[in-house]
C-alpha cells in the first residue's frame, strides 16, 4: 500500500492546473513566452543570434519573477507594491503611540526641581545656621517687635 504524505497545514497547498503548475504560474510563463519569442524572432536579424538571445531573457526573466517569487504568503508584486508604498508614498501614520518612558522621564525631571527648589526655600536648624544669617534674623524680630507695639 502507497504512502501519501499530506501536510498539516493546508493554506499552503495550492491549487494544480496544468504541468504540476499554478494559475498564477501559468499566466505568467505564457505572457513571458508571448513577449520573448517574438521578440527574438524580430532581433535576431539586427543583433545577432546571441544579442537576440540575452534580450529575450531579460524581458522574460521578470514574469518569471512574478510566477514563481513568494515571501511569508505574498507573491512577488504584493510585496513590491508595499514596498513602494512606503518608501515613495509615505503618508501619515494612523496609529502612534504614546512614549511612557518620555512622560515618565519629564516627570522625573519635574520632581527633581521640585526637591531642588524645595531644597532652597528650607531654613537651617537654628543651631547650625552662620552667624551673619542669625544677626539678620535678630534684626528682623526686633523690627517686628517694634512694629507690633
Amino acid at each position: 500500500m502507497p504512502f501519501v504524505p499530506v501536510p498539516k497545514d493546508l493554506s499552503k497547498v495550492k491549487t494544480k492546473i496544468a504541468l504540476n503548475l499554478t494559475k498564477r504560474q501559468l499566466i505568467c510563463f505564457g505572457t513571458a513566452g508571448a513577449i520573448g519569442v517574438p521578440a527574438y524572432l524580430l532581433t535576431r536579424g539586427t543583433l545577432g543570434s546571441e544579442g537576440a538571445m540575452l534580450l529575450m531573457i531579460g524581458l522574460m526573466l521578470p514574469l518569471f519573477f512574478l510566477a514563481m517569487y513568494e515571501k511569508d504568503g505574498q507573491p512577488a508584486e504584493k510585496i513590491l507594491r508595499n514596498l513602494l508604498r512606503t518608501r515613495f508614498w509615505p503618508g501619515r501614520r494612523p496609529y502612534v503611540t504614546n512614549n511612557l518612558y518620555e512622560i515618565i522621564e519629564k516627570e522625573g525631571k519635574a520632581f527633581a526641581n521640585q526637591e531642588k527648589t524645595a531644597g532652597t526655600a528650607k531654613k537651617a536648624p537654628a543651631g547650625k545656621r552662620p552667624q551673619a544669617q542669625k544677626q539678620k534674623s535678630l534684626a528682623g524680630k526686633k523690627a517686628n517687635a517694634k512694629a507690633v507695639r
